[in-house]
């Protein structure tokens, strides 16, 4: 197909293919002229995976070319090609080791992870974002306690279970990919939505007015 074809069932505009192209985050096609070049269903597929990494996941050219060379290494399994996508896609927070209350914060994540025995690197960006919202509850006064811990990772395991669930380890890396950072970017808010939705509704059933009984609502005799 011509590059106008590519960008009509890509959706993205011919500029912003070009510019993919001069960035390197687009193999070049197949000249058939001095001003033309043929491109394929594999163009089409990394075309659709660069625009999820910058327009859905929001992640820096930088660490898309990180990305791209992770799926094209042949060596590296899919564990380790998602993981390196989600890093990408993850901005690690500063950290304050040698404060007191950061110090202890990423005592209670590390224990905790220690206990849950979950296979985690020690370089997550997640570690590091966890501590933090720990630091930040303590400064509130309003510590997580073990179980309300225990409790949130069990509730995240069961959703990582779904999220890796969908992804099917036969198909082309490309397209697993695609699914991951859907999952990981849009997923993740869909998540945080039910989850607001699920507390509006617990607290209007543990907090709320009572319901009226039929006969004593307003203008009742």
């Amino acid at each position: 197909m011509r590059i106008s074809e590519l960008s009509r069932r890509s959706g993205v505009p011919v500029a912003t293919i070009k510019y993919y192209l001069r960035e390197d985050l687009l193999p070049k096609g197949a000249a058939v002229s001095t001003t033309q070049a043929d491109y394929s269903e594999a163009h089409l597929q990394r075309l659709r995976l660069v625009r999820a990494l910058v327009e859905v996941a929001e992640v820096p050219l930088a660490r898309i070319r990180a990305v791209l060379a992770a799926v094209d290494n042949p060596d590296l399994d899919l564990h380790t090609v998602l993981g390196t996508a989600i890093f990408a896609m993850s901005a690690t927070p500063e950290s304050h080791p040698g404060d007191p209350a950061w110090d202890r914060a990423a005592e209670q994540t590390d224990a905790l992870l220690a206990e849950l025995d979950w296979r985690v690197t020690p370089d997550s960006p997640a570690r590091v974002q966890l501590t933090r919202a720990l630091a930040a509850m303590q400064a509130l006064g309003r510590p997580a306690t073990p179980e309300m811990l225990r409790g949130y990772a069990s509730a995240a395991h069961q959703a990582a279970e779904l999220d890796v669930a969908c992804i099917d380890p036969e198909a082309p890396r490309e397209e697993a990919l695609l699914h991951a950072i859907s999952l990981s970017a849009l997923m993740e808010q869909s998540l945080s939505a039910l989850r607001r939705l699920a507390q509006e509704d617990v607290s209007a059933a543990r907090f709320g007015a009572a319901p009226a009984r039929t006969g004593e609502g307003p203008g009742a005799r």
